[in-house]
């Protein structure tokens, strides 16, 4: 064994998996090397990496998009949109004064994120990326996981599931999704704009990302060789806020949050976008809560009432029936959290 804890040729007891590397200047040819089925992009790779020392995938070709200096940008858009390139830094997302004044909870949920560390290096196209904690998924060994090795089972569906889901889950697949940044992007009604050869598309947000019933291998809509190139926010949402319930205050995923966009006039609703986390398989819209808060005085037991009928559908497993009464909680304090704002 080498003095860094590998032996040769190895990383901790796994096999490493050659492969080729390529390093575009520009992102038509990103796309057109991309389109090889057996390539993966790498862009700051806190993910990628892991997922390759853990043997979740091997790539014949790694194509590393860092000099896409095109897609560092953030800018305003004439509609009044912000286009932020999608490989902006989490924390220079995170600290752009229009992201602060217009959409605090964006903000709020990319400092909630990770360490500043990883902030530093990660990217806002590559975060929601992100595939599912479940200890079964990540495990170093090979274990029951139908997203993992389809077919083999769900071990957390009669396991360790406190972390798990209570929307959208199948017998398949109980897994969450843990971006805190996607999240946001759901209630914000953000677009993910992708590039590829047969050409782009713009993605909702809050439809990115599939569900167990879609296929528990799948994670998100993305097709191979199609590549993020952009988030764009709509209209500024500056009365929004961020909400992360986890078992400590740093570096750790969240239990449940929530994030919230909302207009009042006089204290009174007249449109609100909630998005729960670490509920589902996918950042989790309230719709029925949604439709009805409109005319609702923040505050009062109508508000109470509408969030309790958004979990009508909430289906707890064996170990996290406690993610129910704290993901509501966590809905009613993101939304007084918007009524103190300015």
């Amino acid at each position: 064994r080498r003095g860094d804890g590998r032996r040769d040729g190895q990383w901790e007891g796994t096999l490493m998996h050659p492969f080729a590397y390529a390093r575009p200047d520009r992102a038509d040819q990103a796309v057109a090397i991309g389109a090889d089925p057996d390539s993966m992009f790498l862009a700051g790779g806190t993910e990628l990496l892991n997922w390759m020392r853990l043997g979740i995938v091997a790539p014949e070709r790694v194509i590393d998009i860092s000099r896409l200096t095109e897609l560092e940008r953030i800018e305003s858009l004439a509609s009044g949109a912000l286009r932020i390139g999608a490989l902006v830094k989490l924390n220079d997302a995170a600290q752009h004064p229009a992201v602060v004044r217009d959409y605090p909870v964006l903000s709020q949920s990319i400092l909630k994120a990770a360490s500043a560390q990883l902030r530093n290096l990660a990217t806002i196209g590559g975060n929601p990326l992100q595939r599912t904690r479940c200890p079964y998924f990540r495990a170093e060994e090979t274990l029951p996981c139908n997203k993992r090795v389809p077919g083999s089972g769900c071990a957390a569906r009669h396991g360790l599931n406190d972390k798990h889901a209570i929307f959208g889950w199948t017998d398949d697949c109980v897994a969450v999704q843990p971006s805190d940044p996607a999240v946001a992007l759901a209630a914000l009604d953000a677009v993910i704009v992708t590039q590829a050869r047969n050409g782009g598309r713009r993605l909702p947000a809050r439809e990115f990302h599939t569900l167990p019933a879609d296929g528990p291998e799948r994670d998100n809509v993305l097709r191979h060789g199609e590549l993020i190139t952009a988030i764009e926010l709509p209209a500024p949402a500056p009365r929004s806020a961020y909400v992360k319930l986890r078992e400590r205050e740093s570096y750790e995923y969240a239990t449940v949050s929530a994030a919230a966009a909302v207009n009042v006039e006089k204290g009174v609703i007249q449109q609100v976008r909630i998005a729960l986390g670490s509920v589902a398989h996918r950042p989790w819209r309230l719709d029925e809560a949604e439709r009805r808060l409109v005319g609702v005085r923040i505050g009062c037991a109508e508000m109470r009432a509408a969030i309790d009928a958004a979990f009508a559908e909430a289906r707890p497993l064996a170990h996290n029936a406690h993610k129910i009464p704290l993901a509501r909680n966590a809905a009613v304090r993101v939304l007084h959290m918007t009524a103190r704002l300015p």
